[in-house]
């Protein structure tokens, strides 16, 4: 059985394969690691370089806007690494509204206008303040055109409704569930599981946030990733070898590179 987890963060305390053994689970994982700034990117390289079984996306989390626009990287020489998968993190955070709404708009235009030229996936961030659906709203706008545009995405860490998650689907969108399933709070991440179509469902850590239970309040880990594939599995009235199936399937078709004319042939 092979899980894939789709989203998780590297800061580079360790080195890659140590911090992967800090977990004897994780060595049978796919992974994809996510950058949230360039620093970040580049350590999402770092780790995809030298982990055979990673992958690895770039992008600047909406946390990050006010820096980017002030004082913009370039991001082109991640373009041609064989590993690169997908642009994100970006997105919108209105919970946190770290940086002003206007420029974390400005920056997740721009990212996706890159992965429409990359032909890459985008990886969208989605918060909103409770009961609040303003950055859902303005998340599906700008979604909207990109998947009109012949652009995919998922939205990672879904916690929306079910009513907003349709929106998205509606879209061509993926939907990423976390170890937040396992919360006991979290009884609308669980309602919206079960009606997500089989060929629409990503699982994630979003290490070292989010740790499932009954690790939660720890530093999280790819390797805690089955306790979130379990509760998905259980919730889904699946055997968790299916589950695993199913995912790890949706996750390589998805972040699937397309062959470039100059790689045709090889």
């Amino acid at each position: 059985m092979q899980l894939f987890d789709t989203h998780f963060h590297y800061s580079g305390e360790l080195p890659p394969r140590d911090y992967l053994n800090l977990l004897p689970e994780a060595a049978e994982l796919r992974l994809l690691a996510v950058g949230g700034d360039y620093a970040q990117s580049r350590q999402a390289e770092r780790f995809a370089g030298e982990i055979a079984s990673a992958d690895f996306a770039v992008g600047v989390h909406p946390h990050s806007a006010e820096e980017y626009l002030a004082a913009r990287e370039d991001f082109s020489g991640f373009r041609p690494h064989p590993k690169l998968r997908a642009i994100g993190e970006l997105g919108l955070d209105y919970y946190y509204d770290f940086a002003p709404r206007d420029a974390q708009r400005r920056v997740f235009e721009e990212f996706l206008a890159l992965a429409l030229a990359w032909e890459l996936p985008a990886i969208v961030h989605c918060r909103d303040l409770d009961d609040r659906f303003e950055a859902y709203a303005d998340c599906h706008a700008l979604l909207r055109d990109f998947a009109a545009a012949g652009g995919r995405f998922v939205v990672h860490c879904f916690a929306g409704t079910p009513e907003w998650a349709e929106r998205f689907l509606t879209l061509g969108g993926m939907l990423g569930v976390t170890g937040m399933v396992t919360f006991p709070r979290a009884e609308n991440i669980r309602l919206t599981l079960r009606t997500i179509p089989d060929d629409r469902l990503l699982i994630e850590t979003d290490a070292p946030y989010l740790a499932p239970v009954p690790f939660r309040g720890k530093p999280n880990h790819p390797g805690y990733l089955r306790y979130t594939a379990q509760r998905v599995a259980t919730e889904r009235n699946c055997p968790l070898e299916a589950l695993a199936e199913l995912t790890t399937g949706n996750a390589e078709r998805f972040f699937a590179r397309p062959a470039r004319p100059e790689e045709a042939g090889k």
